[in-house]
């Protein structure tokens, strides 16, 4: 379907001045539980509750907050409504990726891949439709500052179909983009194209796949997620060593690739800060551009599913995505989809 055949308001919101990601909203079968999860193992804090308590008759949200980072969290109280059916069809996962614009005007939500939207929020909008909560004794911080960026996956042929959306609706512009020679190992590929918007602040690369011996990675999870939707979420720390190392310790699970990954790091990035036997340790990525370099890991699925996860980026310079630890890092996601039998 081109884009020309969205359901889309008449006046589109291209051109809007947008300031960063203000939220993610997640809908989820048991929104308790989740938030406990992201409490106690990623640092997130829970600062805002809707409900019955205070007024919402058919849904919880709980909001979830470190650095810059929103999360709300969504369950619904009833077995029927277009809430209860998302969470029939794809588990828990991604409903609305929220921007933060500086333009006074109302702007609706609007449709993105699958059953995903965009919605568009002003500042300190999110906040004030929460009821706040005292300081949370739970929450323990890991040193998450930011959305880097958010990957969509859609189906065959559908990545360009998205990048004339950001491009035409939006007023995005192509970023970066990678294909099957660039992300592919023995078995599997896949293609990429980020779109950012005009001063480089927010990011979305959608990947669709590409034709390999084997299943891709984007395969599996549109079979398991019912459809295209939110792969996983980057979020920036200052201090990648200091941020994983307590995110392990607190319960998350993180990909590793082999050690012979590290025995060819320094050729291959050349001089960096970090004590190259932590990197090894705790499993971080490195790539390098002409720019600086970058370090990056990504957490195993985080649902029963396998479907959403999340990455971890520290920027030093750099601008990449990792293109240099591509191979390693998709071999690393193939080793899991095998212990799943779906290789």
């Amino acid at each position: 379907m081109p884009v020309a055949d969205l359901d889309l308001p008449i006046a589109t919101p291209a051109g809007l001045k947008l300031t960063g990601v203000d939220h993610v909203e997640f809908y989820v079968g048991n929104a308790k539980q989740a938030a406990h999860y992201y409490r106690t193992a990623f640092g997130f804090a829970h600062t805002g509750y809707r409900g019955p308590e205070t007024g919402v008759r058919d849904r919880v949200s709980y909001l979830l907050e470190q650095g810059q980072i929103r999360f709300v969290l969504t369950a619904p109280l009833r077995p029927e409504g277009e809430l209860a059916e998302h969470v029939h069809r794809h588990g828990d996962g991604v409903k609305a990726i929220a921007l933060a614009i500086e333009d006074p005007r109302e702007w609706p939500e609007i449709p993105l891949y699958g059953d995903t939207v965009h919605r568009f929020v002003r500042p300190g909008e999110t906040v004030r439709r929460f009821h706040p909560l005292p300081a949370d004794p739970l929450a323990k911080p890991t040193g998450l500052r930011a959305i880097d960026h958010i990957v969509g996956n859609v189906g065959w042929g559908e990545m360009d179909r998205w990048v004339s959306f950001y491009r035409d609706i939006l007023g995005f512009d192509l970023y970066q983009s990678f294909d099957d020679k660039d992300i592919s190992t023995e078995y599997s590929a896949l293609m990429s194209k980020v779109m950012a918007n005009g001063n480089g602040r927010v990011k979305f690369p959608i990947n669709e796949p590409a034709t390999g011996r084997r299943r891709s990675q984007i395969e599996e999870f549109l079979d398991y997620y019912g459809g295209p939707g939110v792969q996983h979420i980057a979020m920036l720390t200052g201090d990648i060593v200091s941020t994983v190392t307590k995110l392990a310790a607190q319960g998350v699970e993180f990909l590793r690739v082999p050690a012979a990954y590290y025995d060819e790091l320094s050729r291959r990035v050349g001089r960096i800060d970090e004590p190259l036997e932590e990197l090894a340790r705790l499993g971080i990525l490195v790539d390098r551009d002409e720019e600086g370099y970058m370090l990056q890991i990504f957490t195993k699925p985080v649902e029963d599913r396998p479907t959403v996860f999340f990455e971890i980026i520290q920027r030093k310079g750099s601008r990449s995505f990792g293109k240099g630890n591509f191979k390693a890092l998709f071999e690393a996601m193939e080793r899991e989809q095998e212990k799943r039998g779906n290789l």
